[in-house]
């Protein structure tokens, strides 16, 4: 399973991380389609560093032409005036492995709840931390997603 692929990766990697967005929904019991695995990281250069090694182990590039580096040193600027709001990977080969980290997400800031699944246990993000993260996005599948979220509480 694709997601496994990650994790497994980040954690040989020693990528602080916590998995947000659909999957994380799903994890905490609401059901909702996706296909990207959406994942905050640790924001230090040292981790982008190394998420950027451990996703091209598995297979994965980014689709932008920038490295780690600049991601991490131009952050700011790229949430600022370019709107990128997660530095996206996928498979060459598969267009269904996709993952993005969301580079507006500090992932050694956020609480976190240990959830079994695929016979391992997943870091994700909690429930209130996800609502405060839709709220911030605002857009109508965040909003959707609020709302299931608020019922699982």
């Amino acid at each position: 399973m694709f997601i496994l692929k990650v994790v497994e990766a980040l954690e040989r990697a020693e990528v602080p991380y916590a998995i947000v967005g659909g999957y994380a929904l799903a994890l905490h019991g609401a059901v909702r389609g996706t296909v990207d695995v959406d994942i905050a990281i640790a924001l230090d250069a040292g981790a982008f560093k190394r998420c950027e090694e451990a996703l091209a182990s598995i297979g994965l590039a980014p689709r932008l032409p920038v490295t780690a580096e600049e991601v991490f040193r131009f952050r700011e600027e790229f949430i600022a005036r370019r709107n990128m709001r997660a530095w996206s990977f996928g498979n060459p080969a598969n267009p269904l492995e996709v993952v993005d980290i969301l580079i507006t997400e500090d992932a050694s800031r956020l609480r976190t709840v240990e959830k079994k699944a695929f016979g391992r246990v997943l870091k994700v993000a909690a429930i209130e931390e996800l609502i405060a993260m839709k709220r911030k996005a605002g857009r109508p599948q965040d909003i959707e997603d609020i709302r299931a979220l608020e019922r699982l509480r």
